[in-house]
């Protein structure tokens, strides 16, 4: 009956991925030695290089930031907190430009060092995941009429204060102001006639 349950244990421990060991083998990513400023910095640099990468150039604005502290599982403070930051195009993408968008973005992650960790292949709402090697999470996606998002995340830094980026003032008669792509691109916004 013990050998019964400890075969259990160890193939429950199996799934659920915990170890008898460290494997020397396995790769962890190390959490960054920088703060939640640092790591907004990094996070807009991301973004930065992800909109340049584009060719034409894409307009876009930013989205909320955020930028929570990271507490442990009695919810108490850690010393820690994350950021995020987004980007989203006001450049009209048509369907048909969608996979080429999607592909750019994705083979310039690549190139960066960045490891593809997930894709969505949606004929509406695609979207690619990804992280660096220093444990910062992106998404690329397509959602709402089109609207195409980047989002970047941090892990877990040392806490500090974190500047807010600049936003634009809010005109409720600018259509940048409903969040959706109204800006028409030669390339990007090309539909095949039927």
């Amino acid at each position: 009956m013990k050998s019964r349950l400890f075969i259990s244990t160890l193939a429950v421990m199996a799934v659920a991925g915990c170890g008898l060991g460290d494997n020397p083998t396995k790769t962890k990513n190390e959490e960054p030695s920088m703060n939640m400023q640092e790591a907004a910095d990094h996070a807009e640099e991301i973004l930065d290089k992800t909109a340049d990468s584009l060719h034409p150039p894409l307009e876009w604005d930013r989205g909320p930031s955020s930028d929570p502290i990271c507490t442990d599982f009695k919810n108490d403070a850690t010393g820690k907190g994350s950021v995020t930051r987004r980007r989203y195009a006001l450049t009209i993408i048509s369907p048909e430009r969608r996979d080429s968008f999607m592909g750019v973005v994705e083979r310039h992650w690549k190139k960066s060092g960045y490891k593809i960790t997930s894709v969505r292949n949606h004929k509406e709402m695609p979207a690619i995941f990804a992280s660096t090697p220093e444990n910062f999470r992106m998404v690329l996606k397509i959602g709402y009429k089109g609207q195409a998002f980047v989002d970047v995340s941090s892990p877990c830094v040392t806490e500090s204060q974190v500047t807010e980026p600049p936003m634009p003032p809010i005109d409720p008669a600018d259509p940048a102001s409903k969040g959706l792509p109204y800006i028409r691109s030669d390339f990007w916004s090309a539909e095949t006639s039927s």
